[in-house]
């Protein structure tokens, strides 16, 4: 299988280009998906490398620090649009780039990553929240979108893991365990089970489109 990985900024290329040193010789490409034009510049390179894509994995969330802690109803307007630019019309814009791509291989799959977070309220998530509520809607229109070209848009909603993206929300130690004691399975779920949801979301469920897939060790379905 033939990769191609992106990375934001050169602090975080640096952990990219280290977990490629375990891969077969990746295509290593920035990706800023504010900007249209690295967008772009992904895909023109995909295109030139690999001639087409099957599947396209989005796993890219932000809001500023400031934004995470207080109250949401203090949300700041510039916040707020940053938050809804990186973490939702990201997976829009990198979704249509892939569109001719897919195409071309008669079909692919998108999967994108969601917290549950969309649907209910945890602390210091605020305004993530709303953009992962926005994230899931998106993947129901783009699947609509999409169908008739055979290109499937699906989203995973894992349970809380240790990953630098999560080192921001305040509290998190207590979040893990609150699942850990609450989740049918009481346990946390690792990056590996995630990982296997979403090779199945791109290979397998050739039917299954328009989906949020939980992978929490069963917390999403306990009342108390």
């Amino acid at each position: 299988m033939k990769l191609a990985l992106t990375y934001a900024d050169q602090r975080l290329g640096e952990n990219v280009r280290e977990l490629a040193s375990s891969l077969d010789e990746p295509l290593i490409l920035p990706c800023d998906v504010t900007s249209d034009e690295q967008v772009h510049g992904v895909y023109d390179a995909v295109a030139d490398k690999f001639g087409g894509l099957d599947y396209l994995v989005h796993a890219v969330a932000f809001a500023p620090r400031q934004e995470l802690t207080g109250r949401f109803v203090d949300t700041s307007r510039d916040g707020f649009r940053i938050a809804l630019d990186v973490s939702v019309y990201s997976l829009i814009s990198l979704t249509r780039g892939a569109v001719p791509l897919m195409r071309s291989r008669g079909g692919g799959a998108v999967v994108t990553l969601t917290y549950l977070g969309a649907r209910r309220v945890f602390p210091n998530y605020n305004v993530m929240g709303v953009a992962k509520a926005g994230l899931e809607a998106a993947v129901r229109y783009l699947a609509a979108d999409l169908g008739n070209d055979n290109i499937r848009v699906n989203a995973i909603s894992a349970g809380p893991i240790r990953t630098l993206a999560a080192s921001g929300i305040s509290g998190f130690s207590e979040i893990l365990q609150v699942y850990r004691d609450r989740a049918a399975m009481k346990r946390n779920v690792d990056a590996g089970e995630v990982a296997d949801a979403a090779l199945f979301l791109l290979t397998s469920g050739t039917a299954i489109t328009g989906e949020c897939l939980s992978v929490d060790a069963g917390y999403n379905i306990m009342g108390m």
